[in-house]
């Protein structure tokens, strides 16, 4: 499931347009919204969002050992999809539907993390990777130390599919984003 490239299949269906050719150039939701199309970059995150949470909850459930394993595999269809030979999103929307998959407070704590750092700086890309950073903080801070091997695995994640916006934002080219 993570490797269905939503905001490519939207942006080619309804405005027939590729959007690897529009803004980054990447299919996640970030740049679904540079369509200028908001309901195709909503419906994106929602659904890059949701194929993690299906898999996840799935695992969950009925193979919680592989909880990880699953969360990981979801993540990486996200980032590099059989169908797009392997270019994909910077999979932030698919690990937010890890975490609230795992711990709806995994969830709230990237939400919050994200969208503060957002107010300030209006940087998506920063955002993110604050808000990736945010959960092995949290949970090395916590009791919870178990899973944080795994939340540091999935940092390094975004912060290197962040690669090239960290670079924008040390040279001060990074645009920022609209969200509404």
């Amino acid at each position: 499931m993570g490797s269905i490239p939503f905001g490519f299949i939207l942006t080619k269906l309804f405005l027939k347009k590729d959007i690897r050719d529009i803004g980054s150039g990447n299919i996640g939701a970030t740049n679904a919204l540079r369509t200028g199309n908001k309901l195709i970059g909503y419906t994106t995150l929602t659904l890059d969002i949701s194929k993690a949470i299906i898999p996840v909850i799935y695992t969950k459930i009925y193979f919680p050992e592989l909880l990880f394993v699953a969360s990981l595999c979801a993540f990486l269809g996200h980032v590099f999809p059989i169908w797009l030979k392997l270019k994909g999103g910077k999979g932030v929307a698919t690990y937010v539907g890890i975490l609230f998959s795992i711990n709806i407070l995994l969830g709230l704590i990237f939400v919050v993390s994200w969208g503060f750092v957002f107010l300030i700086f209006r940087y998506s890309s920063l955002s993110s990777i604050i808000g990736s950073l945010s959960i092995p903080l949290y949970l090395f801070i916590t009791t919870e130390k178990s899973s944080v091997i795994f939340f540091i695995t999935m940092f390094v994640l975004i912060f290197f599919t962040h690669r090239e916006n960290i670079i924008r934002l040390k040279n001060k080219e990074e645009s920022k984003t609209k969200i509404y």
